[in-house]
């Protein structure tokens, strides 16, 4: 029974013809994406959302039904769907709103992302791919973000969340060198320090993982000890131990307690892998599994890393 919301998902997907999907296939959707079965065997259960989040949901919806020809309402609709946990109904959003704006890079960009949520690699990759062939020779636009950082302050843009995302599907399939070549483009995307910081960390371990360690020291010239971050902080502790500002211990002693925790400790558990200790990193990369943030990018990588390098099946 445990693989029952998947086969209705695919059903649903290959019968979706509507700008939204009709009242029983939400239905059947949101029986979908009730429950998910990670890649290592662990069920989660989607917790119900917040009325906060609900509420915020509803009023998308509404304002998408209202305008059905919105890129944007479309948008934010599949983005609060998201946001539910409804990860299955998102992608469906998405996929029809595709059928109408086939050139809008936005909306491949937020379905590849929520492919990679639910561990379809291959499809996000295509996704990712298609949106940046087609933001090829446009202006960049600052994104919105759902979430709002404590500055309210946006800092990612449209380029640089596909780069990044589409950096991220290939570090998770492995395909070091073509991450490593998306992340540059990433960090080539925006000054802001947050996306220096985030894109340098991703850069600097791939190069590792690629046993180029003088490479991998040579991408840390833009990190500054004075460099102001506004979100991403874990992944500037994480550069600041790759300089040798901080040490290991220290960041290890921050614990869990957030998905920007759980990048802190995968970065840790894969600092760890390259230096030898081959048990303190899969020690880390298994507690990260006891957590519950499972589309977190620190918990997917992680989970990448243990089917990929520590499978006992692996020969």
């Amino acid at each position: 029974m445990r693989h029952l919301p998947f086969l209705l998902a695919l059903l649903i997907f290959g019968a979706c013809n509507s700008k939204a999907p009709s009242l029983n296939e939400a239905d059947a959707l949101a029986a979908a994406d009730s429950i998910f079965t990670t890649p290592l065997g662990k069920v989660f259960e989607i917790p119900a959302p917040s009325e906060a989040a609900f509420a915020n949901y509803t009023a998308a919806k509404q304002a998408f039904e209202t305008s059905p020809q919105d890129a944007e309402a479309l948008i934010w609709y599949g983005r609060r769907t998201a946001y539910l946990g409804r990860y299955r109904e998102a992608i469906a959003i998405y996929s029809d709103g595709i059928k109408s704006f086939p050139k809008d890079a936005r909306i491949y960009r937020h379905r590849g992302h929520r492919y990679i949520s639910i561990r379809e690699y291959d499809k996000a990759i295509s996704d990712f791919e298609k949106a940046a062939t087609l933001i090829q020779g446009t202006a960049d636009q600052i994104e919105p973000d759902g979430l709002p950082n404590a500055q309210n302050i946006p800092l990612s843009s449209l380029h640089s969340n596909v780069w990044y995302h589409l950096g991220l599907a290939y570090y998770l399939t492995h395909q070091y060198e073509k991450a490593y070549q998306a992340y540059l483009k990433c960090r080539d995307s925006g000054s802001n320090y947050d996306n220096i910081v985030s894109s340098t960390h991703w850069l600097f371990m791939i190069q590792q993982r690629l046993e180029n360690p003088k490479k991998a020291d040579s991408l840390l010239a833009p990190i500054q000890r004075e460099g102001i971050v506004i979100e991403n902080q874990a992944y500037a502790d994480l550069c600041g131990l790759y300089k040798g500002w901080l040490s290991a211990d220290s960041l290890a002693a921050k614990g869990a307690g957030s998905p920007s925790q759980d990048a802190m400790r995968y970065g840790l558990a894969n600092w760890h892998l390259y230096h030898g200790d081959t048990t303190e990193a899969r020690q880390l990369m298994e507690g990260l599994m006891q957590e519950k943030a499972f589309t977190s990018f620190g918990y997917l990588a992680a989970e990448s890393d243990l089917l990929f390098y520590f499978s006992k099946d692996k020969k």
